[in-house]
């Protein structure tokens, strides 16, 4: 019967997570670049709906 090789087994190991690793900082990047372009019509939405917010009469009760 052959012997397990551990040795290879945790480089196997090691070369996965390093590859997650890298495709996870890929996507992490992707999303920014998205976010930065998409910056400018987010901005003024959020800041619409929290004006609204406050138009309408939506107060919260204070603790008191």
């Amino acid at each position: 019967m052959a012997k397990p090789n551990y040795a290879f087994a945790k480089r196997q190991r090691e070369l996965a997570k390093k590859q997650k690793k890298e495709d996870k900082l890929k996507r992490k990047a992707e999303q920014a670049e998205q976010t930065a372009q998409g910056d400018a019509p987010g901005e003024a939405a959020a800041g619409t709906d929290e004006v609204g917010a406050e138009e309408a009469g939506e107060k919260r009760p204070k603790g008191d």
